[in-house]
């Protein structure tokens, strides 16, 4: 692990990738409740810099008892649609739109059982096709033991109607980390993308801890001894499991948690990854990163931890009950997060959410999606081929 992580921080600082592989995809979220101005803060389509992307979601559609489709809860109505395809497609860049999100498995589970499944996936191809969008992306999360049939069924019988409609459709899924379930669908679809992130909490029996590290580091679990969560955790499981390398995507946060007050800790209340408390702290989670810089971020408060590949806010004021640690993917993690996809060999990554690293504020206005940007400039064999896959 230590030779890996030297070898890590060595390629990025060298701005070179590993040779020979494909370029990685950059498949980013984009909430519908972002597109529009009756929003305190948006982020209009003629704003994204798709110049930085290879593929974008759109967040997302969802299904009614009925078996008809939802447009209009998150924002995915066709004048929104036209004018995010519209910006993609004059850029030369792939919109693929989402069904689900999360807790939808209850009526993601009426709509894909089997007596009519095939009628609903009509309905969703007849949209997808009108609406000009280029694929479906699948976030049926969670997906319990009681459906797991169910939900290899629905990809399956997705992949055979999108192929009698385009040969070109994309299919992409999201994935939790049940990584024996989607090893099955994994050869249906074109991305599987593990959410990597929403890896802590103030639980019982748990240390504080980083909300998407991509490594362990050396920290266990005091009760069972087992590392800590991780994308490289994660990416093994996926591995193990069969998945082709080449189909897997891991995540890229633009939302953080904090972590305040508790007690008990080295430093009173909880300020860093790895403490341990008397008195749990609060934690609040999917806060965007534009909150998180313009209202917390101060260039003393940031650390860097090195072991787990990760960056985060430390906060020692006077009281237990002001202290916070902020845990966030910053330009360097999302740097990071691409140089180990490099080197894995895998697909690519996937972002949560555009919205929320908008920073109006500010110049850029994008700053990780920047570092993105010039992170792929600075990598010898990264020049986002036009392959649709």
């Amino acid at each position: 692990m230590k030779l890996f992580m030297l070898s890590l921080v060595l390629t990025l600082a060298s701005g070179l990738s590993a040779a020979g592989g494909p370029s990685p995809w950059i498949t980013a979220y984009y909430a519908g409740w972002m597109q529009g101005n009756q929003w305190s803060h948006y982020l209009t389509p003629q704003e994204i810099d798709f110049s930085a992307l290879t593929h974008i979601i759109h967040f997302s559609l969802l299904p009614r008892p009925d078996g008809t489709i939802d447009d209009q809860a998150n924002g995915l109505n066709q004048d929104n649609a036209k004018a995010l395809i519209g910006a993609a497609h004059a850029a030369g860049k792939k919109v693929i739109v989402c069904l689900g999100g999360w807790n939808t498995e209850s009526i993601l589970a009426q709509v894909t059982d089997r007596s009519v499944r095939r009628g609903f996936i009509r309905t969703l191809l007849d949209l997808v096709q009108a609406r000009g969008y280029d694929g479906v992306d699948i976030d049926w999360e969670p997906v319990s033991a009681e459906y797991e049939d169910q939900y290899v069924g629905f990809i399956t019988d997705l992949r055979e109607a999108m192929k009698k409609r385009s040969d070109t459709m994309l299919l992409t899924a999201a994935c939790t980390g049940n990584a024996q379930l989607y090893a099955q669908v994994a050869p249906y679809v074109d991305q599987l993308n593990i959410m990597t992130y929403d890896y802590s909490g103030a639980w019982p029996g748990w240390l504080s801890w980083h909300n998407a590290a991509l490594l362990p580091g050396d920290l266990r679990f005091p009760g069972n001894g087992k590392p800590l969560p991780s994308v490289d955790g994660a990416v093994g499981a996926f591995l193990a499991a069969g998945v082709d390398p080449h189909k897997i995507g891991i995540g890229i946060d633009f939302y953080g948690y904090v972590w305040s007050g508790g007690s008990g800790t080295s430093t009173g209340g909880v300020t860093a990854p790895g403490q341990r408390w008397s008195t749990p702290p609060s934690v609040k989670d999917n806060v965007p990163y534009h909150i998180i810089m313009d209202s917390l971020y101060k260039p003393e408060y940031y650390r860097w931890d090195s072991a787990a590949q990760a960056a985060y806010l430390s906060i020692d004021d006077d009281g237990s009950e002001h202290d916070k640690f902020v845990s966030y993917d910053d330009g360097v993690t999302c740097q990071a997060k691409l140089t180990y996809v490099v080197q894995r060999g895998l697909g690519g990554v996937i972002i949560w959410e555009l919205g929320g690293g908008w920073r109006p504020s500010v110049t850029p206005h994008d700053p990780l999606l920047k570092s993105i940007l010039e992170w792929s400039k600075g990598n010898q064999n990264i020049g986002y081929s036009k392959n649709s896959r």
